[in-house]
């Protein structure tokens, strides 16, 4: 078990990929999930520091998967990302409990400082 694994939920193969080869560049190992389904038929959340969750999932919202989450008691840390942001949505992401909200395109730093404390356990 990696205690540097990054679970990555986005329907952009493109985003998948960028996001797998940045974590690579600092150490960390990924699991990759294409859509919401493939994300919650996964059974195993304990392995992850966190989860970088795209809140626009072709077959979901990604803050409803993280709702779903909580009632299932699992308090993997999130980090959102959107490349549709607005204020209702920003405010939603930040009700359901998140270490970080980014909008794409966002800078490597902006995404590797929350998992940084994630992986440090400060969140």
């Amino acid at each position: 078990m990696s205690k540097k694994l990054v679970f990555v939920v986005d329907d952009d193969p493109n985003m998948l990929r960028g996001v797998k080869r940045l974590l690579k560049e600092h150490g960390y190992d990924t699991r990759l999930f294409p859509s919401a389904d493939d994300f919650q038929k996964h059974d195993d959340f304990a392995e992850a520091i966190c989860v970088v969750l795209d809140i626009n999932l072709s077959d979901e919202s990604g803050i409803e998967v993280r709702h779903r989450l909580k009632a299932a008691g699992i308090g993997l840390p999130v980090i959102y990302i959107t490349g549709k942001d607005n204020h209702a949505t920003r405010m939603a992401a930040i009700e359901s409990g998140c270490i970080a909200y980014l909008t794409k395109p966002f800078e490597a730093k902006s995404l590797m400082e929350p998992i940084e404390r994630a992986s440090a356990g400060c969140v």
